[in-house]
């Protein structure tokens, strides 16, 4: 059994992967920036930023796995993720290097590929970054940066492998940072469906593909997962269909200025009753975009297989309800299974 350091321990993806490596066997080393535990084994408080803390903790193992990060739509927290992300990965990766670490995996995310305005364009881990898109959005602006660090550290003779993984979906987002857009469809604030499509992978099959990576995948490569591609109508459907909330009758417009216009408008009707809108403007812009991908290379590199996409729906909306986070009519019995 081998000797792993995880960063990020206690976010979504990081503590399916702790969880999975603690079951195979393996010894690990847990950190992230608030600490806590995971599977009953402590996760130490340590900032990535620290380059010698980094470098202390991680020295003598086998692996490193960096899911550290910040999941967040809005624009005012640009300079913070830039931080997290971009400078953090810069550090963390020194560390590791310093420390010795043969190996790391760097989990990135298939938004620094895999976006467009075409529906029928499906992106591989040799299209483009799109630079016009991401400069709007921070956190996929600041993760492609970082992703070019790990990149960089990984042509300087660093084996980095990077991964990037589509929407997360699965059990246990305990701060929604991936499901909260089903969490706000089951509470009915979700009140037209976007003219976009999304792509999205079980975080559990996403783990298992970064765990596999360590052994097999090739430094300096990227490796995209997704489970399914699908219009954002169709993914309401299929949530309709699992859960028994119906999806939203109004759809908003193929242009995306009139979707955003109409937005807008909605939020400054709800704002006007002394309410917040559920759903940011951001968010509604990147719903009209299309976010497919192809996971062949870490199918046939990884042996990546992702389960049947009604498993995750199934499991997402279940474990919504079971810790009380959502109690919407017809869906008990689903919970309680």
């Amino acid at each position: 059994m081998a000797r792993y350091w995880v960063a990020g321990a206690t976010g979504f993806l990081g503590s399916h992967l702790a969880s999975q490596l603690i079951e195979a066997g393996h010894e690990v080393t847990l950190v992230s920036r608030s600490g806590g535990d995971v599977s009953g084994i402590p996760v130490s408080p340590l900032d990535i930023l620290d380059e010698a803390a980094v470098a202390a903790s991680a020295r003598g193992l086998d692996g490193a796995f960096l899911c550290a990060g910040k999941v967040s739509r809005d624009p005012a927290d640009a300079e913070e993720l830039h931080r997290v992300h971009v400078t953090g990965t810069r550090a963390a990766l020194a560390g590791l290097a310093a420390a010795g670490v043969p190996r790391v995996v760097y989990a990135s995310t298939s938004g620094t590929i895999a976006v467009g305005r075409d529906p029928d364009q499906i992106f591989d881990e040799q299209s483009d970054a799109p630079l016009e898109l991401l400069a709007r959005w921070p956190y996929y602006r600041t993760k492609l940066y970082a992703e070019r660090e790990a990149l960089e550290a990984a042509a300087r003779g660093q084996h980095v492998v990077v991964m990037n993984p589509t929407l997360l979906l699965g059990p246990g987002d305990v701060r929604e940072s991936s499901t909260g857009d089903v969490r706000l469809f089951l509470e009915r604030k979700v009140v037209a469906t976007p003219a976009g499509g999304l792509s999205f992978v079980d975080v559990r099959d996403a783990a298992s593909a970064l765990i596999a990576a360590m052994d097999r995948g090739r430094s300096g490569e990227r490796y995209l997962l997704s489970a399914r591609n699908m219009t954002i109508a169709a993914f309401f459907q299929r949530l309709e269909r699992v859960s028994g909330v119906r999806a939203p009758l109004l759809r908003l417009p193929k242009a995306r200025s009139l979707a955003l216009g109409a937005s807008r408008l909605f939020s400054r009707a709800v704002r006007a009753l002394g309410a917040e809108p559920p759903v940011d403007d951001v968010s509604v812009e990147m719903a009209q975009y299309f976010w497919y991908c192809d996971a062949r290379k870490a199918e046939e590199e990884l042996g990546f297989q992702p389960r049947d996409a009604g498993e995750t729906l199934r499991d997402t909306v279940r474990d919504l309800i079971d810790r009380g986070v959502v109690f919407p009519e017809g869906v008990r019995e689903l919970g309680a299974r």
